[in-house]
This record gives structure tokens, sequence and C-alpha cells, in this order.
């Protein structure tokens, strides 16, 4: 019978593995662990990896261990696949896959929620009432049909995101690098430069790689409106964090929502109640009214998480059977 092992795998997984390996009858075991150079021993014996993980697979041999335990292939359950070294993986005669459309919608309609807070001052109010207090003074909202929403990343969960706001009467703006001439009914596409000097608010939705690592910084900060709004839906170092709080600081920018951020790896999905944040970036971040922080759920609904069980499982099955998959990097 073949074996999969799944690492990092929460509860909630649980129940997509078990009917998949019923289904499909094969053994699927898994870890909380993450895959590390202290974990690879636990692949011993299976026929195949899963991960989704914070932190990178920084050290070559896990790769070249696993592809002498008999492993073909390591699998990210996650549309970003920044934790895998691809190139040592295949060096190592490992195929690396991801999964790039588990469920676009899931962050898109996490990132059209935050532009409407944002819009509304709900953070400020919440913190405002928390304090008993109840004034509207220096709050009034903006409706969304009359701003330009900028998107830089047109991929599947961007283009997904245009379309709901079109679809309420937004101008949308684009920024990729690949210009579709089917969406360009949805939006107006620019370059980023231009993105960043007309949009009211920038939403994020870019891989993570060495192009888009920092791509928001001081210089990007200080072309943007005075007073525009940020959702990053996409990666931390996308955007640098010590300049947004500069910028935050200095009213350039009114309101961020950030599901994702620098540093995140040891506090999001952690119970820090006890203890505290350590990162100073992120604790400056948790004391500012116009600062949404999410612990990177954008992807964490019903359908998105079934969907990342079984396409990462059904490409894991499909390089053991047949040497690859729909979704080979």
């Amino acid at each position: 019978m073949t074996k999969i092992l799944m690492y990092s795998v929460r509860d909630d997984e649980q129940v997509a593995i078990a009917n998949f390996a019923q289904t499909h009858g094969v053994q699927i075991d898994s870890t909380t662990a993450e895959l590390h150079g202290d974990t690879v021993e636990l692949a011993t014996g299976y026929d195949g990896v899963i991960i989704q993980q914070h932190a990178g697979i920084n050290d070559d041999g896990v790769y070249t261990k696993l592809a002498q335990q008999g492993i073909k292939q390591v699998t990210s359950r996650t549309a970003g696949f920044d934790t895998i070294n691809v190139p040592a993986a295949k060096a190592a005669g490992l195929t690396v896959t991801n999964v790039p459309a588990y469920s676009p919608r899931s962050v898109a309609e996490m990132a059209l929620m935050q532009i409407f807070r944002l819009l509304r001052n709900t953070p400020a109010f919440d913190a405002r009432v928390r304090r008993n207090d109840f004034r509207w003074e220096g709050l009034q909202a903006r409706e969304i049909h009359s701003v330009t929403v900028g998107i830089i990343g047109l991929g599947r969960i961007g283009e997904t995101l245009a379309k709901m706001l079109k679809a309420l009467d937004v101008r949308v703006i684009a920024n990729d690098l690949v210009e579709r001439a089917e969406m360009r009914d949805v939006v107006e596409y620019m370059s980023k430069e231009a993105v960043l000097q007309q949009a009211d608010v920038i939403s994020l939705h870019v891989y993570l790689d060495e192009q888009s690592t920092g791509l928001l910084a001081k210089d990007e900060f200080d072309l943007m409106k005075k007073g525009a709004l940020i959702v990053n839906a996409s990666r931390g170092p996308v955007i640098n964090t010590a300049d947004l709080i500069e910028a935050l600081d200095a009213g350039i920018i009114a309101g961020a929502a950030l599901d994702t951020v620098e540093g995140e790896e040891h506090i999001f999905n952690e119970d820090l109640s006890a203890s505290g944040v350590t990162d100073e970036r992120i604790k400056k971040l948790l004391t500012l009214e116009n600062v949404i922080i999410t612990p990177h759920v954008g992807f964490f609904t019903n359908i998105a998480v079934q969907n990342m069980v079984d396409i990462s499982l059904t490409d894991v099955l499909s390089i053991i059977t047949t040497g690859t998959s729909a979704h080979d990097l």
C-alpha cells in the first residue's frame, strides 16, 4: 500500500485526509512537525511527503536525505512554495509541486472584506467602542465605488478580487508581469508606479520571490497618495515593515490590513497570550488603531482546506505512479 506522510497537519485537515485515504486506498499518516533536518527521518518508509510550513527548508541535506529514502517529490499544499529551495530539491532528483488554485475566492473575499473595513474605519471605531468612546469625529467613511483600487499581481486571486470590485462599480487598476486581453474589460493595466500614484487602496497578490521581496518600501510609499490604504494578502516580505511603520506614523499611509507580515513565522497560529510578541515590528503594528492584523488566515475556509488536501495528495499519487503531475514546478 502506498504510504504518504503529511507534515504540519492541523486538526481541521484530518477529516479531508481520512476521506482521501479511504477513497484511494492509501495510508496517510500525519505529524504536527515541520520538515527540517531534525524531522526528515520521520519520512523513512514512506513513498511521498507533503508540507505546509512557515519556516524554509534551508538545509539542502534534507532534500538529499528524502531522495535517499526513496521519495520522489516534495509537495507543498499551498500556492506559495518559497519555503522550498526548488533548485536544491531538483538537484537531489525530487519533483516539486504546489497547489496554485486551492480557492482563489477565499483569499479574494478576505481582501475585499479588509478593503471595506479600512474604508469604513472599523478598526478605529472598534478601539473607541472598547474604551466606551462612541463618537464619530474624524472617522467619516468612503463608499467603495468612490475610490480607485490598485491590484499588484493579477493572478488567480487578483483576478477574482478585480471581478468582485468591478461588480461593485469600482475603478480597478492593475500591474502584472503579464497583461491578459480578457481582463482589459475589468481592469486598466499600467505600470507599478502609476498604480501606486493613482490608487486610493493598494491590494497585493503576488508570489514571494526575489523580484517581489521588498516590493513596497520607502520609495514606493513616497509615490502613493497621502492617505492611501494597503491590503497585504500575499506574503509578509513583500512589504518592508519598518518602512511601512514610518509611513503610517507620518500619515502617508492612512491604514493597512495585513494578513501576513515579516517575522510571522513563530507568531502566527501560536498562542502567545502568556508570553506576548517579541518581534518589535509586529509589536508596534499591534498598537496602531489604523492597522488590522490577522494571522495569515485568508486561505482558511472549508473549500480551500478541502482542496489543499485533495489536490496535493492527488499530485503525490500521480508522481509516484507516473513520474509527473499537473502542478510540477
